[in-house]
Order: structure tokens, then sequence, then C-alpha cells
């Protein structure tokens, strides 16, 4: 599949989803807005993630397929409200890729990654002060432009990475490990207390600290998670398999007996 970059353009899928959009196109096309395949770009950026775990190089193509599907969709609705199309937004990104990387397209050097991403928080808020001549409009600081929409986890990372790059970080997992201790505790004494709103606080803290304990082990904890619920899901369903084949309903059977079940759906997976 190699080689391809040159047989297609992209102006041949902006032309297809122009006509899907025209007089006599597609009437479900037609009634899209940008809030109504909002939810869509979010489950094809998630099946692209997918794609990428259980190494599907064939999906992956498709999945980003229909990534950039959503990029051109999302162009066609602003340019025909004349606000933008696609070529702004190639301009865009190739000017925001060159101006955040003076070390590759200008005269400025760096150490290594480290260095990279520090620079890049720092050109970040130089286009948002304007100082660039850009037109962003200015954040609430650092944290201005994370974005609210994230997962919690995924969210809770990228705030802590941020917040890392200007220096506001622990040293050593083992110091963000002891605030997961800290957390744990208050949220025991939370528990203790049986008041729900402290309660719910104590645990959003509690999951902070773990999500920085991730972090610094270099370890996803959205993925991490995911891989949980799935293995969750594995498990689960040999139970639900395993009653069935026995003529059993589930809501007749003990807790130990779906325990017994799911030790063995353990065992089969080792």
């Amino acid at each position: 599949m190699t080689g391809n970059q040159d047989r297609y353009s992209l102006k041949r899928l902006v032309d297809i989803v122009a006509r899907l959009r025209g007089e006599g196109g597609c009437p479900w096309d037609r009634k899209q807005t940008h809030e109504s395949i909002k939810p869509h770009l979010i489950e094809e950026a998630y099946e692209v993630v997918e794609a990428i775990d259980t190494h599907d190089m064939h999906g992956l193509v498709e999945e980003l397929g229909d990534v950039l599907l959503h990029v051109v969709f999302h162009s066609q609705l602003a340019s025909e409200e004349g606000r933008f199309d696609v070529g702004d937004v190639i301009k865009a990104i190739e000017d925001k890729m060159i101006r955040r990387h003076p070390h590759v397209f200008g005269d400025a050097s760096v150490s290594g990654a480290d260095e990279v991403l520090r620079n890049w928080e720092r050109i970040k808020q130089e286009e948002s002060s304007g100082a660039d001549g850009s037109h962003d409009e200015a954040p609430d600081g650092i944290l201005g432009r994370l974005p609210k929409s994230l997962p919690a986890l995924m969210r809770a990372h990228k705030a802590q990475s941020m917040a890392s790059r200007v220096g506001f970080d622990w040293t050593r997992a083992q110091d963000a490990m002891q605030k997961v201790s800290e957390e744990l505790k208050e949220f025991r004494a939370a528990m203790d207390e049986g008041d729900s709103a402290s309660i719910a606080e104590e645990l959003g803290d509690l999951l902070f600290a773990i999500v920085n304990v991730a972090r610094h082990l270099g370890v996803d904890p959205e993925v991490s998670l995911m891989n949980t619920v799935d293995k969750f899901v594995r498990r689960f369903t040999y139970i639900e398999a395993s009653a069935s084949g026995r003529g059993v309903r589930l809501e007749d059977m003990s807790l130990d007996q779906m325990d017994e079940l799911w030790d063995e759906a353990k065992r089969m997976e080792r």
C-alpha cells in the first residue's frame, strides 16, 4: 500500500463531500451540522486507537480515512457558512508545525525531546499573547487550552503533563505514589463520615493522584483502564457462557459460584 500518496489528492475527497452536501446530494449528509456529527468524530478517533492497539494496519488505513472525512466534512460546513475551508485548515497546521519547530525549520537548537516540549509550550504561550502575530484568543493561563471534552483520565494526564513542562511536578514516581497514599487515607475518612459530597471529591483526588503515578511510570491511564475493562468483559462473558451451558441463569447463581467461574477464566488467559 506504499507509494499511493501521489495517486490521490485531497481535492477529490473535498469535491465528493461538496457533492454530497450540494443540490441533488445525499439527504442525510445535507442535514448534518457541526454539532450533529461531533459524536461520530470522537468515535472514529477511538477506532483509530483500537486499530493501533490491535496492530491492524488495514483497519488503520480505513479508520484514518474516516477521521480525514470528518476533517473535510467540518471544513465543508464552515465553507458553506463563509467561515473557512479545508485550505485554511491545511495552511493553519502547516504554519503551526513550522512555527513550533524552530529547531528544524529555523536556527534554534535543542538538547532533546524534553526541551522540544518546553519550547512547544513557550511558543504556544507566545501565540496566545499574539507575540508571533497570530490571532489566537488568549487562554486563561497555561491550562487555558485544556479541552473540556476529553475523557477525565486523558484530561487529568494532559493537565499534569502541561504543568510539568514548567516545573510543577513531582521529581519521582515514588513521591507521586506517596500522594496516592495520602489521598486514599482521606477517601477512607470521607467514607467513614458518609458525606456523599466529600466522598465524590476525595475519590476524584485519589483518581487524579493515581493518574500522576501512571504518568511518571510512562503508562497511559486511559489505555490501561480500557484494557482492564476489556479484560472484565472477557471474563464476565465467560461466566455468562458457562452458566448458559449449564442451563443456569446468572440471577440464580451465588457470588461464590460466579467467582469460581471468574477464576477459571483467569486461568485460561494465562
